[in-house]
């Protein structure tokens, strides 16, 4: 399961993460290591402050333990990599419940509706009933992408028409999970630029509507970012949480960039865990982040 995750690295870990190797090499620690160390990381998208903390605390271990060369700075960097990736709890989507309610956000053209159709396979597979909410109303494309891959999952789309109340699609939703015995709702959400403060207060009125109707809803909420759009998708990821309380990350094209360092920036900046990884453009090609198989990938193969 988590070879797809290893191979998705591929780009991050040629174009970045086996230069940091080569780079460091095996000779002595000088200080042209430290300003080559934090360029390749910075290039990964790890971003500025995380990649400060990352060399403040290689520097703390090189006085502390009396590291000297270089070939040793390697196996402590992927040490400080791994403890930056706080281990979460448990989704609440695999907990037992007569119903649960899972919102998913993000900007358009980040594969939101996408991996909403394989997160749909992904549960159907382990004998959930699903069901989509097309709460995307203000794009009628949108509502049409998820009821095609509805289909390919096996699993019912509940719809309104286009320009339509998003939180009424929730609500029908709902109703329509009770009637037909369903446990998982998986509802798409309108992902208009962030900036719009009306896209914001839907997003509220969305979480509101799942919550008055179902105890403990949203279970989860969970952002969908476009890898490849790097630092640019954390600025997104701020309004978005902003808006409504997020859970954690799912990140798209992971195998087509090597920006794979801006996941240590999701963990840093925005308090969030990655829950699950894009790794291509299969109906099954999305896989559980592991933290301790991610780290490993970034340096070997």
């Amino acid at each position: 399961m988590f070879g797809k995750l290893r191979d998705s690295l591929t780009r991050t870990r040629d174009s970045v993460f086996g230069r940091i190797v080569n780079v460091l090499g095996a000779g002595e620690i000088e200080e042209d290591t430290w300003y080559d160390l934090e360029g390749l990381l910075i290039q990964a998208d790890v971003g500025v402050e995380t990649t400060a903390r990352i060399v403040r605390r290689l520097k703390s271990r090189v006085v502390d333990e009396g590291i000297t060369r270089t070939d040793r700075l390697v196996e402590a960097l992927k040490i400080e990599l791994r403890r930056l990736l706080a281990d979460p709890p448990p989704l609440t989507i695999d907990e037992p419940r007569l119903l649960t309610v899972v919102l998913i956000v993000g900007a358009n053209g980040s594969g939101k509706t996408t991996t909403i159709g394989k997160l749909a396979k992904r549960y159907g597979d382990r004998e959930r009933r699903v069901i989509l909410a097309a709460a995307d109303t203000f794009r009628a494309a949108a509502i049409d992408q998820l009821q095609i891959w509805g289909e390919r999952a096996g699993v019912p789309v509940i719809a309104g028409q286009p320009g339509g109340d998003p939180g009424a699609v929730v609500y029908d939703t709902i109703r329509a999970a009770r009637a037909r015995n369903r446990d998982l709702i998986l509802a798409d959400t309108a992902g208009r630029l962030h900036t719009k403060y009306n896209l914001m207060k839907e997003l509220a009125k969305v979480r509101s509507v799942a919550a008055k109707n179902v105890h403990g809803a949203p279970h989860e909420t969970l952002l969908v970012l476009d890898a490849p759009t790097g630092q640019n998708a954390l600025a997104q990821a701020r309004h978005f949480k902003e808006a409504v309380e997020l859970t954690g990350v799912i990140l798209t094209k992971l195998d087509g960039t090597a920006k794979g360092g801006m996941v240590f920036a999701i963990y840093q900046d925005l308090g969030l865990p990655v829950r699950f990884v894009g790794t291509g453009e299969g109906i099954g090609d999305l896989t559980e982040f592991d933290a301790d198989v991610f780290v490993d990938g970034l340096f070997e193969g």
